[in-house]
This record gives C-alpha cells, sequence and structure tokens, in this order.
C-alpha cells in the first residue's frame, strides 16, 4: 500500500491512498485544475482513480467532489447526511455509506468511523488490504471511547493536529469561532491528539502523518513537540502534512 496527500488544512484536503490495482480519494476540497496539477505532482491522474470517499460536507473536504465526479465519472461514496442534492447536484455513480458497515473497493476494505464534529452525518475511513491498515483520523473534536477502540492498531495514521490550545485562545478567530473549533464536535488540539497517541498501538505505526494543522491557530513544530512523548521510543516516520504540498508518496509494506 501507498498513501499521499494533495494538501491538509483549512484550505483544502485530499489524500490518496492505492495498491497496484487500485487508487482512492478520501475527500477532495480543491477545483479540479488545482487537482491535476497537484494530481500530477504524484505521478496520478483523474482517471486513476477508482473512488471517492467523502467524510463530510465541509467545503475545505468537498469543494471539488461533484465536478470531478460529473467530469470523470468517478463513484463518490458519502452519507446519506452528507449528500445535499441542492448544493452538489446529480454524480453520476453515487454510494450511500452506512456508518456501521464495512465496504470493499477493489482490493480495499473501507471501515467508515462515525465522529463527533458539527457536521451532518460525518465519519472518518480505515483503509485495509495486503494485511495493512491504514486510518485517517481528522476533523473530530474529541476522541470518543469508539473511535480509539477502531483506530487502536493501525500501519499507518493521518492524524489531526489542528490548534495549539492557547494559539486558539489567543489567536484572531472570533470568540463563537474558537468555541466551536475547541468545542466538543470540533477539531482535534495537539494535546488530544498526544493523547490518543499514548492509547493505541504506537509500536505498530510504520508511518505518523500530523495533518489539518491550523496556518492560524498552530505551528507544525508544536504539534510535533506535542505528540513526542507517546512516541518517544518508537521505531517509526513522524511526518507533517503541508496545505500547499500535502506530502509525498510513504511505502506502507
Amino acid at each position: 500500500m501507498r498513501i499521499a496527500s494533495l494538501g491538509s488544512g483549512s484550505r483544502g484536503n485530499a489524500t490518496l491512498i492505492e495498491d497496484e490495482d487500485t487508487t482512492i480519494l478520501v475527500d477532495l476540497g480543491f477545483s479540479i485544475k488545482e487537482t491535476i496539477r497537484r494530481m500530477d505532482r504524484l505521478g496520478r491522474a483523474p482517471d486513476d482513480i477508482a473512488a471517492i470517499l467523502v467524510t463530510h460536507e465541509h467545503a475545505d473536504h468537498i469543494h471539488g467532489v461533484a465536478a470531478f465526479a460529473r467530469k470523470f465519472n468517478t463513484p463518490v461514496y458519502l452519507t446519506p447526511g452528507t449528500y445535499n442534492r441542492k448544493k452538489m447536484g446529480l454524480m453520476p455513480l453515487m454510494k450511500e455509506v452506512n456508518c456501521h458497515r464495512a465496504f470493499r473497493i477493489g482490493g480495499f476494505k473501507v471501515e467508515p468511523v462515525p465522529v463527533p464534529h458539527d457536521a451532518r452525518e460525518p465519519c472518518q475511513y480505515i483503509v485495509s488490504g495486503h494485511g495493512r491498515k491504514v486510518g485517517v483520523l481528522t476533523d473530530l473534536g474529541h476522541i470518543s471511547p469508539y473511535v480509539e477502540q477502531q483506530y487502536a492498531a493501525c500501519d499507518a495514521l493521518l492524524l489531526e493536529c489542528n490548534h495549539d490550545v492557547e494559539m486558539l485562545a489567543n489567536g484572531p478567530y472570533p470568540w463563537a469561532l474558537k468555541q466551536r473549533v475547541g468545542g466538543m464536535h470540533g477539531h482535534l488540539s495537539n494535546q488530544q491528539a498526544a493523547g490518543l497517541l499514548s492509547k493505541i498501538q504506537v509500536e505498530r505505526l510504520q508511518h505518523l502523518i500530523i495533518c489539518h494543522v491550523s496556518e492560524k491557530n498552530n505551528h507544525p513544530d508544536l504539534a510535533l513537540a506535542a505528540v513526542q512523548e507517546p512516541v518517544r521510543n518508537w521505531a517509526g516516520e513522524l511526518h507533517v502534512a503541508d496545505q500547499g504540498a500535502g506530502f509525498d508518496w510513504l511505502e506502507v509494506h
């Protein structure tokens, strides 16, 4: 298995997961033109995409989904609550996701995981294949016991470190937005992400990728410092996904 990112942050998100036969996108928050440009950087083209998995309806995750699906006839998987016909229009191949039922795309098993976030029916995804498991976990306000259980044993984990608590409190956002971001249905802080890492099988992880880092309420160095303790004696690789560059292909053996 291989994973890469077109970009991660409040201005657009998209993650590629593939094996020798199947390439899927998790979210697509960029325009078609920008998506093609970023995919080309990773050696991929729109026709390579077997499906798009949508986590929730916020623009930084769904902006390009419907247009891409119509232009390239790409299947889209999303929960009934996530789909908004008025905003997204008709899509040629739309598959409804049951948050509590796994499904298959090519050789991959895809497990949706419901998460606490301020969207209509949000879920994140764990993608398994070839005896390996890749977890995508962003856009949630706290770690529920179910989330902790589902993500306990991954070989690669894309984990949200959205904000530093002090930076958010003292930052430029209006009070209401600060409450939303830092609330139980907002986004994970660096400390919350570190808390999850202290409870899961970190020793199994080959790659830990810090994702969805706020450009106004966080800094990569703060996120990395926060997660150092739970991965102190870990032999894997630690990465930070960038808003502009995402991250290049990583092999999951």
